[in-house]
């Protein structure tokens, strides 16, 4: 197996007095086609750890490793096109832009791989076929229920190919019924060699995935299943 993140020693703290230390020490590597989902109580630094591990955010102290590169010390920009290469995002809240249809939403996933603007279009479809929508292709967000926002939302996650898709509570606002139909959806991409790690206080999320990591304090204290 290929590891395509890895967390090494990794430390996040945030200013005040005293500082609040959010992870502490903590090491995670995710392989190739792995489907993990990372578990504990409020508070325990799930969150925190899909942003550092996503680089959204910057670590204080250890390494984080893409596709076998030290991204830890990158530049905002490098950090830009090394996401753009290696990882897909799906968050709870969508976060589709509502003045564009679905094919420009998701086309907006290739933005920082240089990709011509026919190319992503064409490419666009594809994604939005494979998660099922491809008769929606023209309609913008509101025109779409929750769960087809998702399902835009995971096909622009999915259209460069990435190695990872790191997911945020991604059935937080829908009903049990579509929640369903989306963790078929992220379980199904270990078939095309992608990793998935998703956040969620969900057990039905949870029961979907191979590997479970469970946190408390900033800290890993048990995995299982990898």
């Amino acid at each position: 197996m290929t590891a395509v993140l890895e967390l090494d020693g990794v430390f996040k703290a945030y200013p005040g007095a005293p500082p609040v230390t959010a992870l502490a020490a903590v090491d995670l590597t995710i392989f190739s086609a792995e489907r993990a989902v990372v578990l504990g109580p409020s508070g325990s630094g799930k969150t925190t750890l899909l942003h550092v591990a996503g680089t959204l955010e910057r670590l204080s102290q250890g390494r984080v490793r893409l596709g076998g590169q030290d991204v830890s010390g990158l530049s905002d920009a490098e950090l830009s096109a090394v996401r753009g290469r290696h990882l897909g995002f799906v968050f709870q809240h969508f976060h589709l832009l509502d003045h564009l249809d679905a094919v420009q939403n998701v086309a907006l996933g290739l933005i920082y791989q240089g990709t011509p603007a026919r190319d992503r279009r064409t490419a666009a479809i594809d994604a939005l076929d494979r998660v099922g929508l491809g008769h929606r292709l023209g309609h913008r967000p509101p025109q779409l229920s929750g769960g087809e926002r998702q399902r835009v939302a995971i096909a622009r996650a999915v259209i460069g190919r990435p190695d990872v898709v790191l997911a945020d509570e991604p059935t937080g606002n829908l009903d049990s019924a579509t929640g369903r139909e989306v963790i078929a959806l992220l379980a199904g991409l270990a078939a095309d060699d992608t990793a998935v790690v998703v956040v969620t206080h969900d057990q039905a999320v949870a029961a979907a995935m191979d590997r479970r990591v469970l946190m408390r304090d900033g800290r890993i204290i048990s995995d299982e299943g990898r």
